[in-house]
């Protein structure tokens, strides 16, 4: 497992790289929609398929990004998880703050993320 250098940021570097390989492969595979299916249809065999270990196939099954990502994996391939999944972008910052979507927009547009100037 990562430990965050600074609370709540994972470095991806070649330790994560070779430690969260078959996590991301799996992710990529997300790019075809036959693989979407199959993933749906039975999550832990597909798990299996890309020989996760016993840690990143509980964090896919339980949707715990932060888990996957203290596990080697990719936030750009996490993505490919996400949109499988039907979440957005705001969907896995509330889940990785530990916020709903309503709430981590909220605070999002209280920031100015995301608005334009003029």
């Amino acid at each position: 497992m990562i430990e965050p250098i600074i609370e709540g940021t994972y470095k991806f570097d070649g330790v994560a790289a070779k430690l969260g390989y078959n996590l991301n492969k799996m992710c990529f595979s997300f790019n075809e929609e036959s693989c979407r299916e199959e993933f749906r249809q039975d999550e832990a065999a597909y798990c299996d398929k890309f020989k996760l270990n016993p840690a990143q196939k509980e964090a896919i099954l339980k949707r715990d990004i932060i888990a996957l990502l203290r596990n080697g994996g990719s936030i750009y391939y996490l993505a490919k998880f996400a949109g499988t999944l039907g979440l957005n972008v705001q969907d896995v910052g509330g889940i990785m703050t530990g916020q709903t979507t309503e709430e981590f927009q909220a605070y999002l547009d209280s920031q100015g993320v995301g608005k334009t100037n003029g």
